[in-house]
């Protein structure tokens, strides 16, 4: 409790003045109501503030002028001149607390001792489930195979090799580093349990290693999960305003800000390499190129339709509105790493203006390219290089990635064998809703997965989203195995 309150001094003309003496006392108020908080919680203590009063030494608190009605809320030394800060929510707690304060530090430490017992065995587990020994004989291998003379005689051979060798080193690190972050919490803990007195600053550093470990165990379980041919590439993200006309271009605006975000939390280089903005407001499509490892395994579930629902913006009467925009995802190769020779009769080429940044080239010259696959359909434009030669060689690229992840998908043997596979961005399509009006949700459909938290998410805290698609996804897989 904070405030003043107002000191009382003896009366020049009190008729008792004689059993007045310059005795001060210290009252330290403390409200009955004050929640006590574990140690963690509670802050240092810092002064606050301090007031003294004068009392006889023979009579009682009422001679002074007040009522012994709220004596219960405070403490009085009457011996000596003391100085003892108000007690608020923000200091300590008082002597008399000292017990209590010990025991809910005490709850802490063992709560947070159960943590690092349960997150060391769950790193042995996972130590155990990844076959430490296997990688190890399978780095020599590799190393082995690296060091041969006629190593670099066959160039792709070459750099799978050397992919290889990088994905199993980074793989031993990071078990490496699992047992390191557990073994330093397991130490802080045998350390506090032999010393007197519980320090909150280790604590808080083991709570710490404790929270971060577990994250890392959590994405090194999904990248168990992603076994993909291309689950280790980067991803290329397209995005398309579907139905909801101006609303759903600014829908599709905020959908390319939400995975822009969601790159940059996990450290991907992320790149917007194509924008077509809308008349009125937002963009009518767009295109992130998202570089690092298992970015394609993460986003390849976001592909589909996705709903909003909120009050339009664009809407002088604030009615309510429901827009569609679509997403695909398609892994980012190297030219070199596509094996895939598409005829040249089953190519549409056209060419234009690419407009926008660039200077007069862009504006003038017909730089921009659009390839369309004719048996599928599929159709693609690069516009962000200034040269019409290096976007048709960018557009020819994203185009074999398209047709190889759909023949992946649909088990095809050859491309003339592939129907498509386009995503219609209206009613039924959706797979994950977001709705900002009459209440704030987003769930996804097919998962069942769902948050109120919908700040967080346009924000790009996709992870929880993504986790769950991805045990659905190994669920589904391994049931089909066994009905098979």
């Amino acid at each position: 409790m904070e405030g003043q309150v107002q000191c009382l001094t003896t009366p020049s003309d009190h008729l008792l003045r004689a059993l007045y003496r310059p005795t001060t006392a210290t009252i330290t108020l403390i409200p009955s109501t004050l929640r006590r908080r574990p140690l963690s919680l509670c802050s240092s203590a810092k002064p606050t503030s301090f007031f003294h009063c004068h009392r006889p030494l023979s009579s009682p608190p009422r001679a002074l002028g007040f009522s012994t009605d709220f004596l219960p809320l405070f403490r009085v030394a009457s011996t000596g001149v003391s100085t003892v800060p108000l007690a608020t929510p923000e200091s300590s707690l008082s002597l008399g607390d000292s017990m209590e304060t010990r025991e809910w530090a005490m709850q802490d430490f063992y709560l947070l001792r159960r943590d690092v017992e349960t997150s060391s065995k769950r790193v042995e587990e996972i130590r155990a489930s990844a076959g430490l020994k296997q990688l190890e004989e399978d780095l020599s291998d590799l190393e082995r195979a690296a060091a041969d003379g006629f190593f670099w005689d066959d160039r792709i051979k070459a750099q799978q090799t050397l992919m290889a060798l990088n994905d199993v080193k980074d793989k031993i690190k990071l078990l490496h580093d699992f047992k390191v972050q557990a073994e330093d919490a397991e130490t802080i803990v045998k350390l506090t349990e032999e010393m007197e007195s519980i320090d909150g600053a280790l604590l808080e550093e083991a709570a710490t290693i404790v929270k971060e470990l577990n994250k890392a165990l959590d994405r090194f379980e999904l990248t168990q999960l992603l076994s993909g041919p291309y689950d280790k590439e980067g991803a290329v993200i397209y995005i398309t305003a579907g139905a909801g006309g101006t609303d759903a271009q600014d829908w599709a605006d905020m959908l390319l800000r939400m995975y822009v975000r969601w790159g940059e939390k996990q450290r991907y280089r992320t790149r917007v390499v194509e924008k077509s903005l809308g008349e009125e407001a937002g963009i009518k499509s767009a295109t992130i190129e998202i570089e690092g490892r298992y970015a394609y395994g993460y986003l390849s579930g976001e592909k589909g339709t996705h709903r909003i629902v909120r009050q339009s913006p664009f809407n002088a009467k604030g009615l309510r509105q429901t827009s569609f925009s679509g997403l695909e995802v398609m892994p980012l190769l190297p030219d070199e790493s596509i094996d895939l020779e598409i005829p040249e009769e089953e190519l549409e080429i056209s060419f234009s203006r690419a407009g926008g940044k660039g200077g007069q080239n862009v504006n003038k010259v017909e730089t921009a390219v659009r390839i369309t696959h004719i048996p599928t359909g599929i159709a693609v434009r690069c516009t962000e290089e200034r040269s019409q030669l290096a976007n048709k060689i960018k557009a020819l690229s994203r185009l074999k990635a398209k047709l190889l992840v759909i023949a992946e998908e649909q088990r095809a043997s050859a491309i003339k064998e592939i129907r498509g596979d386009s995503v219609k961005a209206e009613w039924g399509q959706q797979i994950r809703n977001y709705i900002f009006h009459p209440y704030k949700l987003v769930k996804d459909v097919r998962t069942g997965f769902e948050t109120s938290d919908i700040v967080s998410v346009m924000d790009g805290e996709l992870d929880p989203f993504i986790k769950a698609y991805l045990r659905y996804k190994y669920s589904a897989t391994m049931a089909a195995v066994g009905i098979k």
